[in-house]
């Protein structure tokens, strides 16, 4: 006796990145970035408010500030005004810049009795858990980008890393300051990390003579 084969069947599922926006995520613009900050401060949420700030600041990619710890940023009662810390990504140190408002949102935070006695910036919940996920992370951002009308598929952890040196390249055009700051190896990563297209090169050489 022959068995017929059947055909499989399989479950009709949709694709996982449908209705999604794939691709790199938007930069916020500086209007949004203030936007997000009132929200927090209007909201007394010092811990997020801190993150964000520091987010903005750092550039450092998802995996490398939530394992930021007190002692990367904080010493002799005061937050530093320059910080370096070696990227998980590259293994290589990347320095970044904490301004004045950063300095202050973090001094708030460090002072809420969560910290006491934690040696890392973000503390998670749970004892388990030294510090708050990436996927925290990324539900935070989410958050923040609703808030203030945004659409979330839109942005992302990458867009924190992403907004100052794409602000910084529009008002300068200077790539290799980018690079820096990014902490990549490569000239073309920063190229394409920024997405920048012939049109932008092209009015970056039209607005200098010789």
């Amino acid at each position: 006796m022959t068995i017929a084969n059947l055909p499989a069947i399989r479950a009709c599922r949709p694709a996982w990145n449908k209705g999604r926006v794939v691709g790199q995520k938007r930069p916020l613009m500086p209007k949004h970035v203030w936007a997000i900050r009132v929200r927090l401060e209007i909201a007394m949420n010092h811990r997020d408010l801190a993150l964000f700030n520091l987010a903005i600041d750092s550039k450092l990619r998802g995996c490398d500030l939530v394992t930021l710890k007190a002692a990367d940023i904080y010493s002799s009662g005061q937050v530093k005004e320059r910080a370096s810390i070696i990227q998980s990504k590259t293994k290589r140190p990347v320095r970044f810049e904490i301004t004045d408002g950063t300095r202050k949102s973090i001094l708030r935070w460090m002072e809420e009795p969560i910290m006491t006695g934690s040696e890392f910036l973000w503390p998670g919940r749970f004892h388990e858990r030294l510090h708050i996920s990436t996927r925290q992370y990324a539900r935070l951002v989410r958050e923040w980008v609703k808030s203030i009308g945004l659409d979330p598929t839109s942005y992302g952890t990458h867009s924190m890393r992403r907004t100052k040196v794409a602000h910084i390249y529009r008002k300068t055009g200077n790539l290799r300051a980018v690079q820096l700051l990014l902490g990549h190896t490569k000239m073309d990563s920063t190229v394409r990390y920024l997405g920048i297209e012939l049109e932008d090169a092209l009015a970056i050489a039209e607005a200098v003579e010789i």
